[in-house]
């Protein structure tokens, strides 16, 4: 199962939070999520492996400055 480790708020920060990600090792999944018609403006959702939900969490307050 994918779960939804973060929500970015379009599809250019999804890419590049994905390949952070991918260069740590983890299999990624974007899935845009809301509005539909908004295109590459609407929020992405980035998806891991359950399994790899903590240390995705790790490396994104890392890169994002949080937690």
């Amino acid at each position: 199962m994918w779960a939804v480790v973060y929500i970015a708020p379009n599809q250019s920060v999804a890419e590049m939070l994905k390949g952070v990600l991918v260069q740590e090792g983890l299999l990624v999944m974007l899935r845009s999520s809301g509005i539909p018609h908004m295109g590459p403006s609407g929020s992405v959702e980035i998806l891991v492996p359950e399994g790899e939900v903590e240390e995705a969490h790790e490396v994104l307050a890392g890169v994002l400055g949080v937690g």
